[in-house]
């Protein structure tokens, strides 16, 4: 398939830029183009999706509708199927994208000026636009999550495939961690705890709402523009300390005690209960490392470090007693890449690509030798806690020609994304044999990448 029709969601989003959205369509003379199903497309849709992706490859007039009517397909596979995108994640992304709209114009005031909207105007826009996305996708891998890959078609593939276009391999590395959490001091614990205390007070007697302190004070990024609420979710998604107090929450106006977690210290409230999940909104306050004490843990790193260099033990050895990261600390400090497939099946490994450390850390790990030991370096870590590390390059693959002994997984994804996307054409062309689809006249001139719109 053509990869305008991927309906990768970073992809598609990727064409949408600070530069390239619409300045206002009001001199346009709307009328409907095509009906696909019982959903019609705009001329002003397709002049706005226009718009906003800028170039396009062939036609506009002719690619942009077809884009559309593929959107209304799978989108009404996603109604037919009850499949819904996550407000969790969508409102993640929405934030993320709009803040990096916000750096590219310079400020929220400029970005507004520039889309003649305000900023709740441009969220709500690009929420919808996210959500439709992520819906695409989540119907995508509902439709293709019984396709399997056997070895022999990975072996297959690999032996009938030109070898001067096998894709490259980019450089891969492995890194063995140890890291440590600066001390945070107990007057800072009783501050964060004095300030959820008063939280729950002021919900308790009625001079605030849960919600309304947790836009103003909650320090989870991802629920805080939302009152502190997230999505549904099942215990097993949830820090266990934080899953052990929500689950015993039975009345939607009490507030939980105060719970630690590997985030930080919380107050939670239940809001629903659907099976076995909860929806959940809390409060999260992040305790604060004083400068001395991350002063002081860096100096420990610097003399561990040391000593390991001069044999006393080795960096596998400290990192087994000493790290503060449980994953790799059980790997005597080998870290590992877990990623998921099309299939949800988790796949893990000890090779990371570049762009897969954290910044901070493939930073350093650029400027080692293999078997070198790093100087001490801070990083936030996955919960978002400040911490200390030190880091050695345990191997450097170079980038090269996928091969079938060293890279089996990429080449199997390969032939599971050729699969997917073989089957996924047969489903549109299926779908438009099934579905009404009227296309005015003079927009119908057009080779279509599916050109089953047009019915004999």
């Amino acid at each position: 398939m053509n990869k305008f029709y991927s309906f990768s969601l970073a992809g598609f989003l990727s064409c949408l830029s600070i530069f390239s959205f619409a300045q206002g369509q009001s001199n346009i003379v709307d009328e409907v183009i095509w009906v696909v199903g019982d959903e019609a497309i705009l001329r002003s849709d397709v002049e706005k999706v226009r718009t906003q992706m800028g170039r396009v490859s062939g036609n506009p007039y002719c690619v942009i509708p077809e884009r559309l009517a593929l959107q209304k397909l799978f989108l009404h596979q996603a109604q037919t199927d009850s499949i819904e995108a996550s407000d969790e994640q969508i409102n993640r992304y929405v934030e993320a994208q709009i803040n990096e709209w916000i750096q590219a114009a310079g400020s929220k005031e400029k970005l507004e000026e520039y889309r003649k909207m305000t900023l709740a105007q441009i969220r709500e826009e690009t929420y919808a636009l996210v959500k439709d996305n992520q819906t695409m996708e989540l119907v995508r891998e509902h439709l293709t999550k019984d396709i399997k890959v056997t070895p022999a078609e990975v072996r297959h593939f690999f032996k009938d495939y030109p070898q001067d276009s096998l894709p490259i391999i980019p450089t891969q590395v492995e890194v063995e961690l140890l890291a440590e959490h600066p001390l945070v001091r107990q007057a800072e614990i009783d501050r964060i705890k004095d300030d959820l205390r008063d939280y729950t007070e002021r919900i308790n007697n009625g001079s605030s709402s849960f919600s309304t302190l947790a836009i103003l004070y909650s320090e989870d990024p991802g629920s805080a523009r939302q009152g502190g609420e997230m999505d549904y979710m099942s215990r097993m998604d949830l820090d266990p300390a934080f899953a052990n107090v929500a689950w015993s929450l039975t009345d939607p106006n009490k507030v939980s005690k105060i719970v630690e977690s590997q985030y930080g210290f919380h107050i939670i409230q239940l809001v629903d209960k659907r099976g076995d999940k909860l929806k959940l909104r809390h409060i999260l306050k992040k305790p604060r490392v004083e400068q001395e004490d991350i002063d002081a843990c860096m100096s420990r790193l610097d003399s561990i470090a040391a000593d390991i260099r001069d044999g006393k033990f080795t960096f596998e050895q400290a990192a087994t007693a000493l790290s503060d990261d449980k994953d790799s600390r059980n790997n005597r400090g080998l870290m590992f890449n877990v990623t998921t497939d099309h299939t949800g099946s988790r796949i893990r490994t000890s090779r990371f690509k570049m762009a897969e450390l954290p910044t901070e850390m493939a930073r350093i790990v650029e400027r080692l030798d293999i078997g070198e030991i790093s100087k001490p370096f801070q990083m936030i870590d996955k919960t978002g806690k400040e911490q200390c590390c030190i880091i050695k390059l345990k191997n450097r693959i170079k980038a090269h020609p996928a091969t079938i002994t060293e890279d089996f997984q990429v080449l199997r994804q390969i032939v599971q994304n050729r699969l997917s996307e073989e089957f996924l054409e047969k489903w549109i062309r299926e779908k438009q044999q099934t579905t009404y689809i009227r296309i005015n006249p003079e927009w119908s001139n057009c080779e279509f990448q599916y050109p089953g719109w047009i019915k004999e």
